[in-house]
């Protein structure tokens, strides 16, 4: 198993660089970080221009501007300048920042994944019952609802909620960014998480169903049953752990989804992190800064696949072997 998870590991590396040199062509194609400043009226001067363009790095050329930009985040773990100016460190503002997203995210994936696996296999065993049509119908109604709008009507029933009984349910990012406590940040956590879990689980329902409804109808299942095996072990030992395979698959490809889920939802509801920032970093043309969280959204969706190839390992042993 060690050896199995360096030998992923190794070949994650050369992916990430691949990656961040076909998001720094993308990102340096399609905006100029100094297309603000430029625009400024009465225009700066030929030499403001290019001392902007120095200071930035952008008087070279694009593969060096990429080498010196690696380089610097490799040895230097520096994300580069910001075109807001000194005062905007991108650095700083992604360690304050990246703690914030990934709560949301991780919460979302957690608890749609069990929702959707215990729901998916309780459908999968009651095909065509009144569970099964209820259960398709509520998956249905949250898979038309674009995520911006679902979040919108949270805050909008939250909102009334708490002006009908006077409760406290957190439908703004805390004041300033500050989190304080576990007790605090919980109450903030609620309604984005919702948002991005219910979306998210919809899907996974309906494909762990589908995977759960192959498994049940294979031949080693009717043998299983046949040695006298009781229902739970033939569901849990032989039935789920199969199930899970593509299950897992599908989890991992939509992380980039939900990833970009948060920008939406951190705006509709405040929230001071990195979601926020790439919208911010975008209206300003900033370039590090929409590479940061870029780099970031990729690592992790590496990071997931990493994950997902360990979990196929443990799931189905022949894999280690392969």
């Amino acid at each position: 198993m060690i050896a199995f998870t360096i030998r992923r590991l190794l070949v994650s590396i050369p992916i990430l660089i691949l990656s961040t040199f076909l998001v720094f062509l993308l990102v340096a194609w399609g905006a100029d970080p100094l297309g603000d400043f430029k625009s400024k009226n009465p225009p700066p001067s030929a030499a403001e221009v290019a001392a902007r363009e120095h200071a930035l790095g952008l008087d070279h050329g694009l593969l060096v501007q990429y080498w010196n930009w690696i380089k610097n985040l490799v040895l230097h773990g520096d994300f580069g300048p910001s075109v807001q100016g000194s005062a905007f460190d991108i650095n700083a503002e992604l360690g304050r920042r990246t703690w914030v997203t990934f709560r949301l995210v991780i919460c979302a994936i957690i608890i749609a994944l069990i929702l959707a696996v215990v729901v998916g296999v309780i459908t999968a065993m009651k095909q065509y019952s009144i569970t099964d049509y209820v259960a398709t119908l509520i998956g249905f109604f949250f898979l038309s609802l674009p995520v911006f709008w679902f979040a919108i009507l949270l805050k909008i029933w939250a909102t009334d909620i708490n002006n009908s009984l006077g409760t406290n349910i957190k439908t703004l990012g805390p004041p300033g960014g500050q989190w304080g406590g576990i007790g605090s940040w919980a109450g903030y956590l609620v309604l984005p998480t919702i948002t991005l879990a219910l979306s998210s689980y919809a899907t996974w329902a309906r494909f762990q169903r589908a995977s759960m409804l192959d498994v049940l109808n294979s031949d080693y299942m009717r043998l299983a049953r046949a040695k006298g095996l009781t229902p739970r072990r033939v569901m849990v030992r032989h039935g789920l752990r199969t199930a899970l395979i593509p299950m897992t698959t599908q989890v991992t490809l939509d992380v980039a989804a939900i990833m970009g889920g948060t920008v939406i939802t951190e705006r509709i509801f405040q929230w001071q992190g990195l979601g926020t920032m790439f919208i911010n970093g975008i209206q300003t043309q900033d370039t590090n800064t929409v590479l940061a969280w870029l780099l970031i959204s990729a690592t992790l969706v590496i990071v997931f696949n990493l994950i997902a190839d360990l979990l196929y390992a443990v799931l189905d042993p022949r894999i280690r072997l392969a």
